[in-house]
């Protein structure tokens, strides 16, 4: 169950089944059925509704984006897809798609379709509002797509493009990890909020700042199931800086992640500059983490419910690596006497922490964006939403953090295949016209690589290119 249960229950919405984790490391685990807010009926072959629609392309071989042509020409590759597909999902008889067998290629369509479609409902929610595309002027619905060969996922201008993790040796596909549909949705979220950066005001911090962003979208929703936070508080009892699902992002097994939450990075570690916008990303994403913790910290206090002499347990759970086994000890033993205080205050943690952050996006512009320019935004936020309740704990952390105090230096190496920074996610059609002009030779030869991959009949270069 979401935490909407008017919404995600028998709420006349239609079905889905998702994990809410990663399912590569569980045998045998089974998918949960959630309830998203659209009408049953709402939802058509594809499945496909009035702003997004997925698709399973035929031989689609380049992904959206910047591509590199046979002499080495970039040319940028935009949705949507224009060639054939396999048949769509159809839902069942009334109109829900909580009947496809798991792992296969419908459930994996379905999956990401109704992931997607969860994230935007969780998050409309904290919003107050609806939710529209960066690029509703130009595409209309988000094309969903599913490339299975592609070592990558990324939300870019009309498309949200899913490959797969081959890490293991084995296909472990994105649209099955929850976490990673919602983290590239969270980016779709961020552009729609405080849009696009104007060229040449784009900076490495804006950058780190949106992998942040998107990262907190896909943790606050991934707690917004029960189960989650059942496992999460029952394995921590509420330690939340132990080894965690919440404090480790896009989990793909229990020993792997992409980066982690709870981090002890500072603005000094980056002071000399930096090559990968995700590891300076950590830097905000911990600086959040830690004031979310001591909320839910101030929280479980004020219930009055739990031991006195917690205080100085709490304060030092994070900093005293050398009394773990002590403090996980106390943390039991209080989380054993009041288990419900511990959720009650988890839940409120989350809920006041996602407002924080929308108050605090809805404060941002993109150009020239700077962690400490999202440090004073969260601040007036809290301000203006609790009359500065939590200013110590957001002082104290970006203090520690040295957001404010240090500035990132300049980065140290071109983008690399994983970076997003000046990538196809930021990338219009009006680019096209500023990018050196491929030879018809060169164009032809990519037209007939796309023809020759089975994708279409049409060798035009037009087809292509436009």
């Amino acid at each position: 169950m979401l935490r909407k249960p008017e919404r995600h229950g028998d709420g006349g919405g239609t079905r889905f089944r998702l994990f809410p984790q990663s399912p590569f490391d569980r045998d045998g685990l089974a998918p949960e059925t959630i309830e998203v807010s659209a009408p049953a009926g709402s939802i058509g072959p594809g499945p496909a509704d009035a702003r997004m629609y997925l698709v399973s392309p035929i031989g689609k071989q380049f992904h959206y984006g910047l591509n590199a042509g046979p002499y080495g020409t970039p040319w940028l590759y935009l949705a949507p897809w224009r060639g054939p597909i396999d048949p769509p999902v159809r839902p069942g008889p009334a109109g829900h798609f909580d009947h496809l067998a798991p792992w296969t290629e419908e459930f994996e369509a379905a999956h990401l379709f109704g992931s997607v479609s969860a994230v935007l409902d969780i998050w409309e929610d904290y919003f107050g509002a609806p939710i529209f595309w960066h690029f509703e002027r130009d595409a209309g619905r988000l094309e969903l797509c599913l490339l299975p060969w592609w070592e990558n996922a990324q939300l870019g201008y009309g498309y949200l493009e899913v490959g797969s993790d081959w890490s293991t040796g084995a296909r472990e596909p994105f649209s099955l990890l929850f976490e990673v549909v919602a983290h590239e949705v969270g980016h779709g979220i961020i552009y729609s909020q405080i849009g696009l950066p104007d060229l040449g005001h784009d900076s490495g911090e804006y950058f780190a700042f949106h992998e942040s962003a998107a990262d907190w979208v896909a943790m606050i929703a991934s707690v917004n199931f029960d189960t989650v936070v059942d496992e999460l508080l029952t394995t921590t009892s509420g330690n939340l800086y132990t080894y965690n699902h919440f404090n480790r992002f896009a989990v793909t097994s229990r020993t792997r992640q992409i980066r982690l939450a709870s981090n002890s990075l500072k603005m000094s570690d980056f002071a000399a500059g930096w090559d990968d916008e995700h590891l300076l990303s950590q830097v905000l994403t911990g600086c959040i983490f830690d004031i979310f913790v001591d909320l839910f910290h101030d929280l479980l206090h004020d219930s009055g419910r739990v031991a006195r002499g917690a205080d100085e347990l709490f304060d030092i759970a994070d900093r005293t690596p050398q009394h773990i086994d002590k403090v996980q000890g106390e943390f039991d033993r209080l989380f054993a006497l009041s288990p419900e205080v511990f959720y009650e205050a988890f839940a409120a943690a989350r809920d006041a922490t996602a407002q924080l952050l929308v108050a605090t996006w809805r404060r941002l512009s993109p150009d020239d964006l700077s962690f400490a320019g999202v440090g004073e935004s969260m601040l007036a936020a809290d301000r203006q939403i609790t009359g500065g309740r939590i200013q110590h704990a957001i002082r104290s952390n970006l203090r520690w953090r040295e957001i404010g105090l240090v500035a990132a230096g300049p980065m140290l190496a071109p983008p690399g295949p994983k970076s997003h920074s000046h990538s196809s996610r930021t990338h219009v059609p009006e680019d096209r016209h500023i990018l050196p002009r491929m030879s018809y030779h060169e164009r032809y030869l990519v037209a007939c690589q796309h023809c020759r991959r089975g994708q279409t009949t049409n060798r035009s270069p037009r087809a292509l290119f436009g």
